[in-house]
């Protein structure tokens, strides 16, 4: 068998047996079970002697993972939580010596000292893949399936599905949110890859992030990421702006929130749990119109108005970017998220989108407009055409009378011009029991009022739907008629009392 063994790499194991002799009996059947359980065709390829890509790129995530600090080593420390979670049992000090003393003669120089006399840095990327091709290649290819299999892998050696969309379903009217867990898991994760700590990932920085996904969410790339959130002034994301973002996308897309949580390699106190935890559901908002405020830290509040009005520059100044006088039509929608702090000190994260050219199909979409928080109409308070647009869209889509809504004059830093309409914006305001449009600018600097009292409206609903007349007053009636019925019950006492002496 030798000469057929040595030409053939693909035969795994060769062992003499007979079941008349009880030779050998057990022993081939742990060779045929490991075969299955365990075969080394995936891992290894024998032609090449050569571990396959799909394995390299399963263990450089492996490595990824366990390598918590990011310093491109695997220390002690970090070998002995690898061991832990792979095979359930720390390594003795002789057994992680005799790793790196293996690594070292193979590759020379991948576990010695930075400079000396310094501590060893411990095992590097290709440290680890030359540790994991000796195994295959003394026939220990089961210590790397116990470690892809703990980590997730299938046979195939892709992840498996139940861990990248584990189910988690959002109620009618409820949302998903990040739950401080997840919270603390994202803000974690920006502090470990701002290697420079200017407080902002440049590109380097969020390649190195993303190394072990695929790639950024296609939602993300679709909208022009970053340009959705906060950046700093040299265009790189800070920690308002990253926890901002994953925040709107966990609104939008809990599902792709779940499934980049197990590429970034979140680990759920409970094992069973996946990454559900890192998510939280909110309680359903059913009753827009009745008074109270939502239980909710995500709002969305779509910009409705005309084309020219003024809305991508009110996403610019939600961002804190200068204004630009140059317009440019809007075609697709775009999304702009930031944290808004409300009164008495809670902070929210409010969601705001210009609809672009798909305003009519979105408007016409009930599932759309039950996600929607509020609706805020904008006009051109100096332009005469401006306002005609919110009257003839309210006419088209009746709808739009079950959200709340605030009325918004955009440009007030202009002329302020006699709008060509039925009713002048304060008395149509006036006339549908609204609350007459805020006057703004971007070129003000309170222009950030603006976006708290979107916030505070989309927060508590009850307070941007048509005022009611007020109730009438029925104090004066109650008090007479308590008075009425204590006098005729002294009445009574005293009648009885006289009766009952005669």
């Amino acid at each position: 068998m030798l000469p057929i063994m040595a030409e053939f790499k693909e035969i795994d194991s060769c062992i003499r047996s007979s079941a008349k002799e009880q030779r050998n009996v057990i022993e081939a059947f742990y060779l045929c079970q490991k075969a299955i359980i365990h075969p080394l065709a995936p891992l290894f390829d024998h032609k090449e002697g050569q571990l396959k890509p799909a394995c390299v790129d399963a263990l450089r995530r492996v490595f990824y993972l366990s390598d918590k600090d990011q310093d491109g080593f695997l220390n002690d420390k970090e070998m002995q939580e690898f061991q832990i979670k792979s095979f359930g049992k720390p390594l003795l000090p002789d057994e992680l010596e005799n790793i790196k003393q293996t690594v070292g003669k193979t590759i020379p120089g991948k576990t010695a000292p930075a400079a000396p006399g310094t501590p060893e840095m411990g095992l590097d990327m290709q440290g680890f893949l030359q540790l994991n091709k000796l195994y295959a290649e003394k026939g220990r290819h089961e210590t790397i399936w116990f470690i892809l299999r703990k980590h997730h892998y299938t046979d195939s050696l892709s992840l498996e599905d139940h861990f990248l969309h584990p189910r988690f379903d959002v109620p009618d009217y409820a949302s998903a949110e990040l739950s401080p867990a997840g919270y603390r898991f994202f803000m974690d994760l920006f502090l470990t890859f701002d290697k420079d700590n200017d407080g902002g990932l440049n590109d380097q920085e969020l390649a190195a992030l993303f190394a072990p996904t695929p790639e950024l969410p296609s939602s993300w790339q679709e909208s022009s990421f970053p340009s959705t959130t906060v950046r700093n002034e040299a265009g790189h994301i800070t920690l308002q702006g990253w926890l901002a973002q994953w925040s709107m996308t966990t609104f939008l897309e809990p599902k792709t929130t779940l499934e980049y949580l197990a590429y970034l390699g979140f680990e759920a106190p409970n094992a069973r749990d996946l990454t559900t935890p890192a998510l939280k559901l909110t309680k359903p908002r059913k009753r827009r119109r009745r008074p109270g405020r939502v239980e909710r830290n995500v709002v969305l509040c779509y910009l409705l108005g005309s084309g020219g009005a003024g809305k991508s520059s009110l996403l610019d100044a939600f961002l804190n970017r200068p204004f630009d006088p140059l317009y440019r039509p809007t075609i697709k929608p775009r999304r702009a998220v930031n944290s808004v702090e409300l009164q008495g000190g809670k902070q929210c994260y409010l969601i705001l989108e210009e609809l672009g050219e798909l305003e009519p199909a979105i408007l016409e979409n009930q599932a759309k407009l039950d996600a929607c928080d509020l609706i805020c109409y904008t006009y051109d308070s100096s332009d005469p055409d401006s306002f005609s647009h919110i009257v003839d869209l309210r006419k088209r889509f009746p709808q739009l009378d079950e959200l709340p809504a605030i009325y918004t004059a955009l440009k007030a830093d202009r002329d302020k011009t006699t709008q060509r309409s039925e009713l002048q914006p304060d008395s149509y305001a006036a006339a549908i029991n609204m609350s007459t449009p805020l006057h703004v600018s971007v070129t003000w600097n309170s222009i950030s009022e603006l976006f708290v009292a979107l916030a505070e409206a989309a927060m508590n609903p009850s307070i941007a739907f048509p005022k009611s007349e007020d109730p009438p007053d029925h104090t004066s009636l109650y008090m007479a008629l308590g008075t009425t019925a204590c006098a005729a019950i002294a009445a009574f006492m005293i009648w009885r009392r006289s009766t009952s002496a005669m």
